[in-house]
């Protein structure tokens, strides 16, 4: 079996969403050691993963020169590691890397993560678990059908909960950006507006973001990208201004109709084949989107965010034994990064900016 090595870091928002515990149900694999540098975290996720405390470490470089693992899973929420992490573990002779979203803090990390993965060959996979969805692969079914014909807008949503504005970008805007990146291909510019209580973000408005993000501003973000497939996608995220059900997805328009797309390992999804985009006015319907089809019954059962990483875990295997990127690559963590950090960007220089961005430093720093 694949050796794998997991890090984490309890006092920073522990092993994130279930990304050290899915190996145990990977038969093609067997976690061999943890490290984590909080000592009580470090022997309460030994016991969890069943790995001998003697196998445990304080020092994640330690364990990788000392263990030698196939795969490492970089697995903590806060990203302020992350980098670090991922480079320790390319140098150092690993295959591959499944690693926590968001990908990092910066532009200048992105791209020194990059240069780490290509100098040593790893293979790295961004748990972006909906990039894995069964139903994802009907929507691109759909669209390439022509079924709602060809795409005019892209528009995204985070959470808009209390992280409403940069924070609600960060955290869950990665997913729907990379999902606005992968059916659009990559985006050429961005226009974005940032406020704070109704008032453009200014250098005064700069806090220390949470969970690792670094400089963060707003609580009110709209952008605007044209991407490569010619329509134009839309980022929208107000703070406590959030739906229920949460409006946090993607939603593809045609001059055929509409595509609803939320996020997870079976997400909610839903096709509208009106041309006006107003049921309110026509009539029509919207059908569910299961893995069998337009309005089918869903053979597959939901196997939340856990059945996600098990699906980015089995393509990061067969990536590395087939000398493949992962659907969830490295490039395409770098290019939703690019896309939050645009926003900002934008917003600094007062007007739309292309891609790819020259500020490879957070923008907030140069406000």
């Amino acid at each position: 079996p694949y050796r794998v090595a997991v890090i984490g870091r309890t006092l920073n928002r522990n092993y994130g969403h279930g990304i050290d515990k899915v190996w145990l149900d990977i038969p093609e694999t067997k976690i061999v050691a943890v490290a984590d540098d909080n000592p009580r975290g470090l022997e309460a996720e030994c016991r969890r993963l069943k790995v001998d405390a003697k196998h445990g470490y304080t020092d994640h470089r330690k364990m990788l020169e000392a263990e030698k693992p196939d795969i490492v899973a970089v697995c903590q929420r806060w990203l302020d590691m992350h980098a670090t992490h991922v480079i320790d573990a390319a140098e150092r002779g690993v295959r591959g890397i499944y690693c926590e979203k968001p990908m990092c803090r910066t532009l200048e990390e992105a791209d020194a993560m990059v240069a780490a993965c290509e100098k040593h060959d790893v293979k790295f996979c961004l748990a972006h678990q909906t990039r894995y969805s069964p139903r994802l692969k009907v929507v691109e079914q759909l669209l390439e059908s022509g079924r709602i014909g060809q795409v005019l807008e892209y528009r995204a949503h985070g959470k808009e909960d209390r992280r409403g504005g940069g924070e609600d970008l960060w955290v869950l805007g990665t997913h729907v950006l990379n999902l606005a990146n992968h059916f659009g291909g990559d985006p050429l510019w961005c226009f974005a507006d940032v406020r704070q209580d109704g008032k453009p973000v200014t250098k005064e408005h700069v806090r220390e973001g949470p969970e690792g993000i670094g400089p963060l501003a707003g609580d009110s973000v709209q952008a605007m990208y044209r991407m490569a497939d010619g329509a134009t996608a839309y980022f929208n995220s107000v703070k406590d201004a959030g739906g229920s059900p949460s409006r946090f997805g993607l939603t593809v328009y045609g001059p055929k109709g509409v595509i609803e797309m939320h996020t997870g390992h079976l997400p909610p999804v839903f096709i509208l084949e009106d041309s006006s985009w107003t049921p309110g006015r026509t009539g029509k319907k919207w059908l569910p989107v299961t893995s069998a089809g337009v309005n089918e019954p869903e053979p597959l059962e939901d196997g939340g965010l856990h059945g996600g990483n098990k699906l980015a875990v089995a393509d990061l295997i067969d990536a590395i034994e087939n000398d493949r990127q992962p659907e969830s690559s490295i490039y395409e963590g770098r290019t939703a990064v690019s896309m939050i950090v645009s926003c900002f960007e934008s917003h600094r220089v007062g007007g739309p900016v292309t891609f790819p961005l020259k500020t490879r430093k957070n923008p907030l720093t140069l406000l």
